[in-house]
């Protein structure tokens, strides 16, 4: 009798949905408020910032504080001791998944800085201005911005780096300088969305434990026919009344190999940590060189990488607690059951994980919190309605850049738009973005009519 007791017990922890169905189960809307109030603190410490004129609002309070304020409510509201509360918030925060994606954002960060101050995005940025024919300016940037993004993983650095140019082509060109603008903010969210070194990327393959490769093949799947048609439209609409002349941009090809380096060895499927080692090596190496640091100062600037991402590196630490301890209260099957009323079937459950990281993008304008916070909610449903992982990871980027490319108080519009002459509003600029809005409507239109379950690609490996 006991071996047949934990035989069905067994059979219990491998079928899920007898799993969720067991009464014993903790279920409680009370458990899902520590994220209400973290979302909640940070949207309205935004929204009053802004009336009050302050330039960039939605930036001006550290993430970890606003996820602090919502781990003390859990630990003020959810049942048990102090001891008790605080281990489950300690596993939450040390979870393999949530280190392993710390470390990434870390090695991610050295591995940026470092190639920055090699002179790699400069190099980057003039290669793609000495190739761009100049009477097509504004598709020419979205490319350029594009490959930026996907080498750097930072669609806010690649707006930075490529904006003032832009507007001096557009404005030598005669042509609309709100268009170009656009098209470099478009290209910036086509990039990060597929970087394998992005914070997006890592964050979205983590919370769904899918390798980089298998999520940029499903990302590229949608995101290059809506890069192909926004590049058409861009050479019909955004040709310049005046040809500009061609600028001689003066650039070493030698330091765009490390990006080329990381992407390639990313996609045929190398170890991130040995990819992410292998560039910053690399563009040690090169920088070294050819002088533009010596080697004390590449440690520098490592550990300056290794700082720069300790804001979202501390965030994701907090999160995976906060998510431990909603779990355990029942918070996260509380959202299960309320999501379930109108989730069908698989195509339902994927529109579903699409909104919700959409909601938490407008919510935070960060995409990379958005997908945190709504990562492990997206993870059990896609388990119950047999998405793929793959897929799921692949709708939570493509969602949050879509928003995240086109809200007035994000950080690539507030950028783009700071650095406009007489701009009466960003959505001048906004309403040329149309990469974000053709790309949102080619991954409705996939979860629609396409689509495959993780079964039926379990299936075809095996076959293969």
């Amino acid at each position: 009798m006991v071996q047949k007791h934990r035989a069905m017990k067994y059979k219990k922890k491998e079928n899920v949905c007898t799993k969720r169905g067991n009464m014993k189960k903790k279920i409680s809307g009370k458990a899902f408020l520590p994220f209400g109030v973290f979302v909640g603190v940070y949207l309205i410490t935004g929204i009053v910032l802004n009336a009050k004129g302050v330039e960039m609002a939605f930036y001006q309070l550290p993430t970890p504080v606003a996820a602090v304020i919502g781990v003390i409510t859990a630990f003020i509201l959810f049942k048990g001791t102090i001891n008790e509360k605080l281990e489950t918030f300690l596993k939450g925060c040390g979870h393999t998944d949530v280190m392993t994606m710390c470390f990434i954002f870390l090695f991610a960060g050295a591995f940026t800085t470092v190639s920055s101050e090699m002179g790699g995005v400069d190099a980057v940025v003039n290669l793609g201005m000495s190739v761009l024919p100049p009477q097509f300016v504004a598709a020419g940037v979205f490319v350029i911005s594009g490959f930026i993004g996907i080498s750097t993983g930072t669609s806010v650095g690649t707006v930075v780096a490529v904006t003032p140019i832009a507007i001096g082509l557009a404005e030598a060109g005669g042509l609309n300088v709100y268009l170009v603008v656009a098209a470099t903010i478009c290209g910036a969210m086509f990039g990060d969305n597929l970087s394998m070194i992005s914070d997006t990327t890592i964050a979205a393959t983590r919370t769904q434990g899918v390798e980089m490769k298998d999520k940029f093949r499903s990302n590229f799947a949608i995101a290059l026919p809506a890069a192909i048609i926004t590049v058409v439209l861009l050479l019909i609409f955004g040709r310049p009344d005046v040809v500009p002349e061609a600028a001689e941009y003066s650039f070493s090809f030698i330091k765009v190999l490390p990006y080329v380096f990381v992407l390639g060895t990313s996609l045929l499927g190398l170890n991130v940590f040995l990819v992410l080692t292998g560039g910053i090596v690399f563009s040690g190496v090169i920088g070294i060189a050819m002088g533009s640091f010596t080697l004390l100062e590449f440690a520098n600037h490592i550990y300056t990488g290794f700082t720069g991402m300790f804001e979202i590196f501390l965030l994701s630490m907090m999160m995976g607690g906060l998510a431990a301890m909603v779990e355990e209260e029942g918070g996260i099957e509380w959202v299960l059951q309320m999501v379930r009323k109108v989730i069908k079937n698989r195509h339902t459950a994927e529109a579903g994980i699409a909104a919700m990281v959409s909601v938490a993008d407008i919510a935070t304008a960060n995409n990379t919190v958005s997908i945190l916070v709504t990562g492990n909610v997206a993870k059990e449903l896609s388990e119950e309605y047999d998405v793929d992982p793959k897929r799921t990871a692949s709708l939570l980027d493509l969602f949050a850049c879509v928003f995240q490319g086109i809200l007035p108080y994000s950080a690539q519009i507030l950028f783009a738009c700071a650095m406009l002459e007489n701009l009466n509003s960003p959505f001048q600029v906004i309403s040329f973005c149309w990469y974000q809005y053709i790309v949102a409507i080619i991954a409705i239109l996939s979860i629609l009519f396409t689509g495959k379950s993780k079964k039926k690609h379990a299936k075809e490996a095996a076959e293969v």
